[in-house]
């Protein structure tokens, strides 16, 4: 009897990950179709495959540009929010901070906070500063969501690391800074890279403030290019599947390259203090 649950089970799971898949393939396989056969059902599969959508992408669109925009808006956020983070993760995991739990809980808390709701306060901070349609404005604000969640993911990894190795570095004559570069950060190496990892596709997917603080090519992001991608008399399905296909492929093949690192982040914070 359970095996059979189990099965079942199993063949549930086989059947989501099917419907989820379909739409992807799908899109693919758009990606490849001759510009004749897109919208011509049967017959189902090209009777040949074209890279057509994909010069056309590269050579005449903003995609380029855009990828490049996101690559390096994400991967500065990444890093300051890891810059800003492991420092607080420690405070909050290793100091006898006063009502610690209950900033812990307001950490967490604020990562529910609807972005909509700060988008006009933001852009007109953005203005003031003159920060609009730069990559340093999308970077100081991702990063400022991204923080919370990289804190509490951190802290739960510092909380798994021996008291009694940062106590025998400290014996040894370590400084702070001596006790992060040589026990800390090697030991904190797995939580880093799961962090990283999220906090890397919260920017590249965010579209709110990337649409919002972003009015030309000069730092719009992919997410805005997708959704602005042109077509004035006709919808250019085979180019827009080529272009979802190029945006998809970088947090595709780093999450696949480091899928066991998101798993344990996603489950890090999980653990109880």
């Amino acid at each position: 009897m359970r095996r059979s649950i189990r099965t079942v089970g199993d063949v549930a799971v086989l059947v989501a990950l099917a419907a989820y898949a379909i739409p992807f393939f799908w899109q693919l396989l758009t990606s490849f179709k001759p510009e004749a056969e897109l919208l011509r059902i049967p017959p189902l599969l090209p009777s040949r495959l074209t890279l057509e959508h994909y010069r056309v992408v590269i050579e005449q669109s903003l995609m380029p540009r855009a990828l490049g925009n996101s690559l390096g808006i994400a991967t500065l956020t990444t890093l300051l929010a890891l810059v800003a983070g492991v420092p607080g993760a420690y405070a909050v995991a290793r100091l006898p901070l006063p009502g610690k739990r209950l900033l812990l809980l307001a950490i967490v808390a604020s990562t529910a906070f609807p972005q909509i709701a700060t988008v006009s306060p933001l852009y007109l901070l953005m203005r003031a500063l003159d920060l609009r349609d730069t990559w340093a404005g999308l970077v100081l604000v991702h990063a400022s969501f991204a923080l919370p969640l990289t804190i509490w993911l951190l802290a739960g990894f510092i909380r798994e690391i021996p008291m009694e190795a940062e106590e025998a570095a400290a014996v040894d004559g370590a400084g702070l800074l001596g006790l992060f570069r040589w026990v800390v950060i090697p030991l904190l190496a797995p939580g880093l890279a799961s962090t990283a990892l999220l906090t890397f596709l919260f920017s590249w997917n965010e579209f709110l403030f990337a649409y919002t603080f972003t009015v030309s090519e000069a730092s719009r992001t992919i997410p805005v290019a997708l959704a602005l991608f042109p077509g004035v008399f006709e919808v250019p399905w085979g180019d827009i599947a080529a272009a979802a296909m190029l945006a998809s492929l970088p947090p595709v093949v780093i999450v696949i390259a480091l899928q066991r690192f998101l798993v344990k982040g996603l489950t890090a914070g999980a653990v109880k203090e």
